[in-house]
């Protein structure tokens, strides 16, 4: 799963509304767009999509082995796709820091226009990314971070903390008036960031809500099999809950056959990152997901449309700056069945 910066960047917020026709019309989103923004998203060419001076963009990312990372390769292919002025170099893929770093120096030597990458290990690769910028090469950083602005030109990734936070304001209000209201956790790897960002949100907005306790937390590992274990403890652990939040929706997939297997239906579930399958369990409204929180995988599509304007030395349609943002981030919308079939096309398998 993605690894976003650290906190101090979950107050920069780039929605859609934000750069309206802009370049990030298929991928920051706002809360409410609007059917014909969604449709755009989905079959056009973000702003400026007039050829222009070609540009070769490498793209590096991590093994495809979860469903959000398959959606990132995904959404940067089928984006590139739509300029007649971009030719995309994409690696393989993969989670071996040694290899990724090989792939992408070879993205050097072939002297790419733009890099796009999304580092295994933000940490790890950080010498490949000021490698690349000292050759003059600008890389687009996304999602997980490098230990340093100097190895990117622009990051942009998702916020956790405003996942976490958005989803306890969306429980908090669903339970705002119930007295002794009890939630349970489910969250992903606790040795990653993120998992630690997503829960400081969780545990912020509902301090908003007294009547509320949060009385049990389990970290799965963002797989269905893991999430199917975990979500039987919590439940095993709790005769009765009002709420749970699930970080991911891959191991929500576990978490539901347990909750079913458990025969439990007493309660509400927000999921995490915005799996297909989870929109669809939301529109059906026949069990106890009621939500999930985006993570939007779409970033991947609004990186290759920022490393098209870096390598035209464009900047954002929208926006007054003459150069892009060094940072967006991408907004956690709430996509419930008021608001899910806006979001549909965006989901993932």
């Amino acid at each position: 799963m993605p690894e976003s910066p650290f906190a101090s960047r979950r107050g920069l917020l780039f929605g859609a509304a934000a750069v309206s026709a802009g370049v990030f019309a298929t991928g920051c989103t706002s809360n409410e767009p609007s059917k014909k923004d969604e449709s755009a998203a989905k079959d056009q060419p973000a702003a400026d999509d007039k050829p222009g001076k070609p540009v070769t963009i490498g793209f590096a990312g991590p093994q495809a082995d979860h469903g959000w990372l398959n959606a990132i390769n995904d959404n940067a292919k089928k984006r590139a796709e739509k300029y007649s002025d971009v030719t995309l170099e994409i690696t393989e893929g993969s989670n071996d820091t040694a290899q990724q770093i090989g792939q992408i120096e070879t993205l050097i030597n072939k002297k790419v226009d733009v890099l796009v990458i999304l580092p295994a290990d933000g940490k790890a690769l950080t010498q490949v990314g000021l490698k690349a910028m000292r050759a003059g090469i600008p890389v687009v950083n996304l999602d997980r971070v490098f230990n340093t602005p100097q190895a990117y030109r622009c990051w942009i990734g998702g916020d956790n903390y405003g996942m976490g936070l958005n989803a306890g304001h969306y429980i908090g209000e669903k339970l705002k008036d119930k007295q002794g209201a009890k939630v349970v956790e489910l969250a992903g790897l606790d040795n990653l960031e993120l998992t630690k960002q997503r829960t400081q949100g969780f545990d912020d907005a509902l301090k908003n809500y007294p009547n509320i306790s949060k009385v049990a937390r389990q970290a799965a590992e963002f797989t269905v099999e893991s999430g199917q274990a975990k979500m039987a403890q919590l439940l095993q652990a709790q005769s009765r809950i009002d709420a749970l939040w699930n970080h991911d929706d891959d191991q929500g997939v576990g978490a539901l056959r347990a909750i079913e297997q458990a025969g439990r239906d007493e309660f509400l579930m927000v999921g995490g990152a915005g799996a297909l399958a989870a929109f669809e369990a939301i529109k059906a409204d026949n069990g106890v997901l009621k939500a999930t929180v985006l993570y939007p995988p779409t970033m991947a599509a609004s990186a290759i449309d920022l490393a098209r304007a870096l390598g035209q030395g464009k900047g954002v349609g929208g926006l007054a700056e003459f150069e892009i943002p060094s940072l967006v981030t991408c907004y956690s919308a709430v996509v419930d069945k008021d608001n899910v079939d806006q979001y549909m096309s965006t989901g993932f398998q």
